[in-house]
């Protein structure tokens, strides 16, 4: 398949859910836009981001190993963080080849761009803005939480995020790559501080609202501490329509058989249990509900499995 043939399939979020998916996804004659967040403040990623005054490294950093075309020698050291007792500690490579690029730029954009170029990755990399943001959360109490680190650690329901600078703009390529797309996926990972923060800068709102696209979105599995842990399928709707309007999804993909109980006796020690999937309500919604078996288990790990989700994917972007 010619590549100007190729589905365009545009890709929104960031943490660990995101770089899963992509790793699926580059495997199909897709042309690939990754849209990432930058509001990671914490471990390596805030120190970079607080001392160098630049967006945060971390998302983009695992979105350029999971997109990247070379070997798995030169992805593990990009990925490498430092276990060592000094200024050193905890810090990852590919943070620092990020920060380092920026300072040789002085533009994130163009940093992103020649790091990927670096690594060869597959499709475009796209930081949803070009400086530092704050992420904040109101929550049910009426209280504000500040910085995407202390969000989950207040462990209360939350009504709505924000961001500041409050006037800010996205990425034009952002903007533009959803308008062309022909299929936009909203990826599993932590609703609040990945998915949304995103999706709610001005001029991403309208462009989901506006594309041609068919926009999808992939239900978590399990709920987050602090986050979303008592929340359903639905309930995940609701909060993306909360944020940025009614009707703005047409698909979700949803987990629809059981989960294997030893792994589920091992998220319960950590107050984690699998997200309800209330199928009568989500159908209210009037979306296109998507059911099948989507997740494995690494080392007893519960994680959406990137072929079976990609495969689907690739079917609804050809459509």
């Amino acid at each position: 398949m010619k590549k100007e043939s190729q589905p365009k399939v545009v890709v929104l979020g960031g943490g660990t859910g995101m770089p899963v998916l992509l790793e699926g996804l580059k495997e199909y004659p897709l042309e690939i836009s990754a849209i990432v967040t930058v509001a990671d403040d914490g471990g390596s990623t805030g120190e970079i981001r607080k001392e160098m005054d630049m967006p945060a490294p971390g998302d983009i950093r695992k979105v350029i190993a999971s997109l990247a075309q070379v070997d798995d020698e030169l992805k593990a050291l990009f990925q490498h963080r430092f276990n060592v007792e000094n200024q050193l500690s905890n810090h990852s490579v590919g943070n620092l080849v990020i920060a380092a690029m920026n300072t040789l730029t002085g533009d994130f954009y163009e940093a992103v761009d020649k790091v990927s170029d670096l690594f060869c990755v597959k499709g475009s990399i796209f930081p949803i803005v070009n400086e530092s943001i704050e992420l904040h959360a109101k929550l049910m109490d009426g209280t504000v939480v500040s910085g995407e680190s202390n969000i989950p650690v207040k462990n209360k329901r939350i009504q709505e995020i924000f961001i500041t600078p409050e006037k800010i703009s996205p990425n034009p390529k952002v903007v533009q790559a959803i308008q062309e797309a022909d299929l936009v996926v909203i990826s599993p990972g932590s609703l609040y501080t990945s998915i949304l923060p995103n999706m709610i800068i001005g001029g991403v709102t309208e462009a989901i609202k506006q594309t041609k696209a068919e926009v999808v979105y992939v239900s978590n599995v399990m709920g987050q501490l602090g986050e979303t842990e008592h929340y359903t399928t639905a309930d995940h709707v609701e909060a993306i329509y909360h944020h940025i309007g009614n009707n703005t999804i047409d698909s979700i993909i949803v987990h629809d058989q059981p989960i294997d109980e030893h792994v589920l006796a091992l998220y319960k020690e950590e107050s984690s249990a699998p997200v309800p999937y209330d199928r009568e309500r989500l159908k209210s919604y009037e979306l296109k509900v998507i059911e099948k078996d989507v997740i494995e288990y690494t080392d007893n790990v519960i994680r959406h499995n990137p072929e079976v989700l990609s495969e689907i994917l690739f079917h609804l972007a050809q459509k």
